[in-house]
């Protein structure tokens, strides 16, 4: 049978929590000492609950502080690489909006080709009034490129004419007010 999909929020039934708690504290400790045995790590846990008189400790006491001193003894420089939960949350983050910021300006361009090749294909061109001064110059960009492309592949293929040099000027609106 398999397990649903859990919503993480807190158990407002005391009853259901307490539950909750006994089953997922059983399961920690159990992959804690998994983790440990299969793979010859050390590990401890400490767990302190409301429903609990005494924190859960495993291994031992003596297990745990031997873990925490291995920890405090460690260089800082060590333990500053290993980063915090935080650090790590905010590093996943950044790099998810600059793959964002990438894949928009991808997107952008993309947008800009297939306009460029809809002019190119109809006899009559639908004015763009959407269109900002940077698509205006994205645009100006994406034909020049393809006219280098269509060179270099022309000096490829050895043809003897001389290749097509585009003296494109990217657009730049003079009746705008600033």
């Amino acid at each position: 049978m398999t397990g649903r999909k859990v919503k993480l929020a807190f158990i407002a039934n005391d009853c259901a929590r307490r539950a909750s708690y006994r089953r997922r504290k059983k399961s920690m400790l159990k992959k804690i000492k998994e983790l440990s045995t299969l793979c010859g790590v050390e590990a401890c846990a400490i767990v302190y609950s409301p429903f609990d008189q005494e924190p859960q400790i495993w291994p031992s006491e003596s297990g745990v502080q031997d873990v925490v001193e291995k920890f405090r003894t460690m260089p800082e420089w060590k333990k500053h690489k290993m980063g915090n939960q935080e650090s790590v949350m905010e590093k996943s983050i950044v790099k998810g909006k600059r793959k964002i910021r990438k894949l928009e300006e991808e997107n952008k361009e993309m947008e800009i080709t297939m306009f460029m090749f809809q002019c190119l294909n109809s006899s009559r061109v639908q004015p763009q009034h959407h269109m900002t001064l940077a698509d205006l110059n994205l645009l100006s960009s994406v034909i020049e490129q393809k006219l280098n492309d269509i060179s270099r592949m022309l000096e490829i293929t050895n043809v003897t004419e001389a290749p097509y040099q585009p003296q494109i000027q990217p657009f730049v609106d003079t009746n705008l007010k600033l």
